[in-house]
């Protein structure tokens, strides 16, 4: 205990980034196993308990192999992904207020699955590709209407071009799911956000844009971290901040339009994840990005139990919750005093 009092004590640039991730991954295990064994149905933990075991009913059994465990895996692929795009875009933006739900970047991706169902498509693997295209859209817009001498310097004209784009878009895939009802079923799924009913086989369809985005991510990070020190600087270290700024965008779309494929638009969660991980170990993007990788799984794991819980028999929509505790922090941010820089 008094090694927790000091550990937490010290600034968080000079706490042991193992340490920190190991707690974190921790009360992430533990949180896995709570999805397995809480539902809004009526197989209760003790049952679910009993199946993980093996000892189980056919029902607990089948509810865990092809209901809970798939729908876990999904929570745990969407947090990772959205935690760490949200890192990168706050990164390359230098704006802790940039996160792919507010800045358009899921709205783009919903907006182009919306057009495919509407020309007939159903397939997991069609809409994850469809929705790369729009995603990256969306980053681009948004990124370059708050563009601003060179640089992203103002938080504020970030947010409203990301509100105003999101909007746009969210008013258009209405508008284009008012003339085709099946599509319209279809696309609910994505409009509130959700891992539920999730299987393998859509995890699976967006895997190989994951993989991609993660060896893009790996080759841009150290060239984040020079830039946070300065354009000059990463050019002196041979970094291209340009060519950085496109990659980076790639990467987030890549992550972004996957994990709006399969779980829908979820907000905040690029928000709130990195905020976490910032000051648990500080600024530096290395650090913040390792961090979000347990951060964002717990995030969304721990609203997903809370969905099942909260309205039984029924479940709330994963992105309503997300939204009332990302909210908060969202406003917390805009409201300091002396609102935090990435530069």
């Amino acid at each position: 205990m008094p090694y927790l009092v000091q550990f937490f004590q010290r600034a968080p640039s000079q706490r042991p980034l193992s340490v920190c991730f190991t707690l974190i991954c921790l009360i992430l295990l533990a949180c896995i196993l709570l999805s397995l064994l809480v539902g809004a149905g009526s197989v209760n933990i003790s049952q679910s308990w009993q199946a993980l075991i093996g000892q189980g009913t056919e029902e607990a059994t089948f509810i865990i192999q092809e209901l809970r465990f798939p729908r876990t895996l999904v929570a745990l692929v969407v947090g990772m992904a959205l935690g760490i795009a949200g890192a990168l875009m706050q990164a390359v933006a230098r704006n802790p207020l940039a996160e792919p739900g507010l800045l358009g970047v899921s709205a783009g991706a919903s907006f182009a699955v919306a057009i495919a169902l509407l020309l007939g498509a159903s397939a997991a693997t069609l809409a994850a590709g469809v929705a790369q295209i729009g995603a990256l859209i969306g980053c681009f817009f948004v990124m370059a209407a708050a563009r601003l001498q060179g640089q992203f310097k103002d938080p504020v004209r970030l947010i409203l071009a990301g509100a105003a784009l999101s909007s746009l878009l969210t008013a258009l895939t209405s508008i284009l799911l008012m003339y085709d009802q099946r599509a319209a079923d279809e696309i609910r799924f994505w409009v509130t956000g959700s891992v539920a009913g999730r299987a393998l086989d859509h995890l699976m369809a967006v895997m190989p844009y994951f993989v991609i985005a993660a060896l893009l991510t790996l080759y841009v990070a150290r060239p984040l971290a020079s830039m946070a020190l300065g354009e000059k600087v990463a050019l002196g270290l041979g970094h291209n901040p340009r060519t950085i700024r496109y990659l980076v965008m790639l990467s987030v779309a890549l992550l972004a339009g996957s994990a709006t494929a399969i779980a829908g638009p979820i907000m905040f969660v690029g928000l709130v994840v990195p905020f976490a991980a910032r000051a648990l170990v500080g600024p530096d993007i290395r650090r913040t990005m390792i961090m979000c990788l347990p951060i964002g799984p717990l995030m969304i794991i721990s609203a997903d139990i809370l969905t099942r819980v909260i309205a039984q028999p029924t479940e709330m929509p994963l992105g309503v919750l997300t939204a009332i505790i990302g909210a908060p922090v969202l406003m917390m941010i805009v409201r300091a005093k002396r609102l935090p820089t990435l530069a």
